[in-house]
């Protein structure tokens, strides 16, 4: 594993997030406050593109089925808004699994993301 720039300080603000390609694999990263938080950008339910889903603190919301994950250490909050028997049978089909989370250090002005 090593460490690839993805991103300067400067581009993201306070609650946005951006995709980046690194090594043909899409990497999210985030910004809450003065921390930046970086995991796959495809949700592990269904396949969303988290960085174009909702992002309040540190919790992400996927954009298609609306699961919701903790950027600070990628645990499920809530799999999907399904409920009833769908909620059941989509367990069933696809366990709840967290984001998978890659370590990020800032050097000077660079985020740097650790990607396999």
């Amino acid at each position: 594993m090593s460490f690839v720039e993805i991103a300067t300080v400067d581009e993201l603000k306070d609650g946005q997030m951006k995709m980046s390609v690194i090594n043909e694999q899409e990497i999210m990263l985030a910004r809450v406050g003065d921390k930046y938080y970086s995991t796959d950008n495809r949700c592990p339910h269904m396949g969303g593109n988290l960085s174009q889903g909702r992002l309040e603190g540190t919790v992400v919301t996927c954009p298609r089925h609306h699961s919701q994950f903790d950027l600070s250490d990628g645990h499920v909050i809530r799999w999907t808004d399904w409920n009833g028997l769908k909620l059941t049978f989509g367990k069933l089909l696809r366990s709840p699994r967290p984001l998978k989370m890659h370590e990020v250090k800032i050097e000077g002005e660079k985020i740097l993301v650790q990607v396999e």
